[in-house]
């Protein structure tokens, strides 16, 4: 049986926490007895969603703007006295579903570069402080992506893993990991408000499951546990999957 204190006394920032994956990784972390900063939009409501909820606290910024993101580790500094995991997910998905050709997702990748390595750029000095400095990105929800756009789906993946293989190599002598795991179609708000205006790619997404339904955020949630904890202190630069396992590659 898990230790449900597997994470005591850690401090952790989880990004994008207003909602989905975010949310539940914040809740999750916390349940385990990490102090966690769910950090998301300015309108996102994440303070009074966490108000009432032990161990987190909700703090609303920008989170694409790299001045911010620096700022923003300041203030996790000041209000945690330090960092010891740093979960990273930004609010990129587009308005619609990328396609075939789609010259947007160059651009959406490069944007989520350079917002992860700011943001662990920024928190590198205080995770090599930290005993367990743990860094897990998170890759884009495949509701991102349209039916057709599988290929466009798995270089975004690519590039996810080349940016975390980057960081492991850089900080791995300082005893920090860096990992990434990779959610398939898991029902958040964005993707349920994908999936109601295009239920062909709903459907889509259930025939492509090997588990032959939608995944949910809590599900992605335990795997960051995982790569959070010291049950990974030895897995660094790797993805895992969270899809139910795929039957269109």
């Amino acid at each position: 049986m898990a230790d449900p204190k597997r994470l005591y006394g850690l401090k952790a920032v989880v990004t994008s926490a207003g909602s989905g994956i975010g949310e539940a990784v914040a809740r999750t972390l916390a349940k385990h007895g990490a102090t966690v900063l769910a950090v998301d939009e300015e309108n996102s409501g994440v303070e009074q969603l966490f108000r009432s909820v032990k161990g987190v606290e909700g703090v609303p910024t920008s989170l694409r703007e790299t001045g911010k993101l620096t700022a923003l580790v300041e203030t996790a500094i000041d209000k945690l006295d330090g960092i010891d995991i740093l979960v990273c997910d930004f609010p990129l998905q587009p308005s619609t579903p990328i396609t075939v050709g789609d010259d947007s997702l160059d651009r959406l990748l490069d944007r989520r570069a350079e917002l992860t390595m700011a943001i662990c750029r920024a928190a590198l000095p205080h995770l090599k402080k930290s005993p367990s400095g743990r860094i897990v990105n998170i890759g884009f929800l495949r509701s991102v992506f349209s039916a057709e756009a599988g290929a466009a789906s798995r270089r975004a993946e690519q590039n996810l893993a080349s940016i975390t293989r980057a960081l492991a190599a850089e900080i791995g002598e300082f005893g920090i990991t860096a990992n990434y795991v990779q959610p398939g179609a898991i029902m958040t708000p964005s993707s349920r408000d994908v999936f109601r205006r295009n239920t062909d790619l709903r459907d889509y997404c259930i025939a492509n499951s090997a588990a032959r339904r939608l995944g949910e955020p809590v599900d992605v949630a335990k795997v960051v546990l995982f790569l959070a904890s010291d049950d990974a202190m030895f897995v660094n630069g790797s993805g895992i999957a969270v899809d139910g396992g795929r039957t269109d590659t």
